[in-house]
């Protein structure tokens, strides 16, 4: 940290295992695909389903090893922002450097709502199976569950902080030991459908032009599946030995939860039953049919229920641990005076070594986003497009430039210090190339609505307007006022570094 002027203010919390364990509870890959597979069934159908989960596998490997590779040059929890002032043109840097701290800012607090949504939801669609006759499914029921989850995450990032590796690390052995908890049952007890129903049999029920844009649209499914692969670049200055530990954490979780989430997809889809009753379920309407499918399969509510509440607490410390990485990367963007109240937002408790203002608006900006659900039908989408254009244009700026610095190599060979995590030359162009262009159809599609049909200021993907308008606020705040002091990331002061240095010896 010293070599770029930074001074240890975080304690180092976690090791390899603890943050596999993080970025895997983070992602939930298999626990996602459960919640939100109804749209790529609906666009795309099951055989689009399991194209497009290979297609996303696949690309976020691609991403995790291209910024796995940078996290490892400069393992800071700036992440993003940071790496692209390093490598990018002396000229653009400071711009470049700052929209893209900016749009990663919103990448990772929207991320934090969509998580919450889900949680939330899933304590509503548990309501609504166990209690068909009494409960009257609501909206605004979802939106104040979503505040009771972001409460208590508050509650674990801060006066539970201590024991955040080692509660990841508990609900790691429950993301691996409900897998088959789930499967198991699932598979024993359920219908089974034939491999031609599986593997050759698309759909088209958005009722798109034609079935290549129907598949387009609903692999938004697969890919939010993967999302939250750099969670473990923004908890840099958090774990031991960063420099190596980083990219395999990101690496290793892709690649545990891409197993995970590909059997209990085809698990789902190979048990679906009847789809008329999987689509006229009132389940399916409070936006949870795997609940109706669990339920087919066992024939018990109270089964169903268990399973339910399985991936409803896996959902639950999913979403702890994104609030964990939004308020860092949060912070981290403060420190180098990339935000408004940069100096508050900056501040870390020296009691607690936590920085409790970031974290503080890392609740408020879930609740404001949160209200979305109150006035439009399709509320989640639109806050997992936001959550995918942020994170994904983020890593789309960084690795277009470290390709610049590749097809550049008397560039390469003067500027970039490389960490011991690296691809090479032209495999790891190769990998930054996948990577671009899985980036670019993804962001792409996410803003398209689930169908062209009936689309009225209800039922609209808002997410373009939102992210729009975000980006429009941090370009004109960055001309406005912005770039008088985001200079790129603050040097520490001489006094500051060897302070730090005292303190070390000092715990040693």
């Amino acid at each position: 940290m010293l070599e770029f002027g930074k001074v240890q203010v975080l304690k180092r919390r976690f090791g390899l295992l603890s943050m596999i364990s993080f970025t895997c509870i983070l992602t939930c890959t298999w626990e996602s695909m459960l919640c939100v597979f109804i749209q790529g069934f609906q666009n795309g159908g099951p055989a689009g389903l399991i194209i497009g989960f290979l297609w996303s596998w696949l690309g976020t490997m691609c991403i995790a090893a291209s910024i796995g590779e940078m996290a490892s040059m400069m393992p800071l929890s700036g992440g993003q922002y940071f790496w692209v002032y390093f490598i990018a043109p002396p000229k653009f840097r400071n711009f470049l450097s700052y929209v893209t701290g900016w749009i990663n800012v919103l990448g990772w607090q929207a991320g934090t709502a969509s998580q919450a949504f889900l949680a939330g939801g899933l304590i509503q669609g548990m309501l609504v199976l166990n209690y068909p006759n009494t409960y009257i499914f609501q909206k605004w029921h979802g939106t104040l569950l979503l505040y009771g989850v972001i409460l208590v995450t508050l509650v674990i990032n801060t006066y539970l902080a201590s024991w955040l590796p080692k509660i990841e690390g508990l609900m790691f052995i429950l993301h691996i030991l409900g897998f088959f908890g789930i499967l198991i049952p699932l598979t024993y007890l359920g219908p089974h459908g034939s491999v031609k129903d599986v593997f050759q049999t698309f759909a088209n029920y958005g009722e798109w032009p034609n079935q290549p844009i129907s598949f387009f649209v609903g692999i938004s499914t697969s890919v939010y599946a993967f999302l939250g692969a750099d969670s473990a670049a923004h908890l840099a200055e958090e774990i031991e030995g960063a420099s190596t530990i980083v990219p395999w954490s990101m690496v290793g979780a892709i690649f545990v939860n891409g197993i995970l989430g590909f059997a209990m997809l085809c698990a789902v889809l190979f048990c679906l039953g009847d789809i008329e009753t999987v689509f006229t379920s009132p389940l399916t309407d409070a936006g949870f049919p795997f609940i109706q499918i669990f339920y087919t399969a066992v024939e018990a509510r109270g089964g169903a229920t268990i399973m339910t509440a399985l991936v409803c607490s896996l959902m639950f410390f999913g979403t702890a641990a994104c609030f964990t990485t939004a308020s860092r990367m949060l912070w981290a963007f403060a420190r180098d005076n990339g935000v408004p109240c940069s100096k508050t937002l900056a501040k870390v408790d020296p009691r607690t070594a936590l920085p409790l203002w970031s974290i503080t608006v890392s609740t408020i900006i879930p609740v404001c986003l949160a209200l979305l659900n109150l006035g439009s039908t399709q509320a989640f989408n639109a806050v997992v497009s936001l959550t995918l254009a942020g994170m994904f244009i983020s890593y789309l700026i960084s690795i277009a430039l470290m390709v610049n610095r590749r097809l550049r190599p008397e560039v390469e060979a003067k500027q970039l210090r490389w960490g011991p995590w690296r691809m090479g030359r032209w495999f790891g162009l190769v990998v930054n190339v996948i990577a671009m262009v899985y980036i670019t159809v993804a962001v792409l599609f996410s803003f398209f609505p689930s169908t062209p049909k009936g689309i009225n200021a209800e039922s609209m993907n808002w997410s373009p307007v939102v992210f729009v308008a975000v980006v429009l606020f941090g370009v004109v705040y960055y001309f406005v006022r912005g770039n008088r002091f985001y200079k790129g990331p603050v040097v520490e002061t001489n006094d500051e570094v060897e302070a730090a240095e005292g303190v070390k010896r000092i715990q040693a």
